[in-house]
């Protein structure tokens, strides 16, 4: 084997090691009377690219942002249904009733009474509203007339509770 092979051979396997591709440059050996037995490798660190780094944080706080990044998947799919499915705004509006039902079906069979009963006619509340956004949102357009700012409004609620509540972090 080559001396110019065995020094590429080497450098792929540091590459391999590493677990990325980092930027490596080798010195073959040396020739001439004073030879060196094995050539030279330098790593050079690349900084993370600002995309690598806002990837990195996204990921890190997942947990905090998941009220936010379910309110942009439900911009999105609302958004598709719009275009490709616009009868799914009939299941959206018969389940927009569902919470209601729920609310009155669970107090019946569980009675509660202050915070426990507010606790559960907020969620009632929010998950009626988060629905009766979708439907209208499959019906006009996700940011028709005034649906984007209570989409924005349902976010920032959604997310500051989520926050307030889950002390997990």
């Amino acid at each position: 084997m080559s001396s110019r092979t065995r020094s590429r051979a080497r450098a792929g396997a540091l590459k391999a090691a590493a677990g990325r591709d980092v930027p490596v440059i080798v010195l073959p050996r040396q020739r001439g009377r004073r030879r060196t037995g094995e050539p030279v490798v330098v790593v050079v660190a690349e900084p993370p690219s600002l995309t690598r780094q806002a990837v990195g944080l996204l990921w890190r706080f997942r947990r905090p942002l998941a009220p936010a990044g379910i309110a942009v998947l439900a911009l999105a799919g609302t958004g598709v249904l719009h275009v490709a499915a616009p009868w799914a705004v009939l299941p959206l509006t018969i389940a927009a009733a569902a919470p209601t039902v729920w609310l009155t079906v669970v107090q019946r069979l569980h009675p509660v009474t202050g915070r426990a009963l507010a606790l559960r006619a907020g969620r009632g509340a929010a998950v009626t509203a988060a629905l009766a956004w979708s439907a209208l949102a499959v019906g006009f357009g996700p940011l028709a007339g005034p649906l984007g700012l209570v989409w924005l409004l349902l976010l920032l609620a959604a997310q500051t509770t989520w926050l307030i509540v889950d002390r997990s972090r």
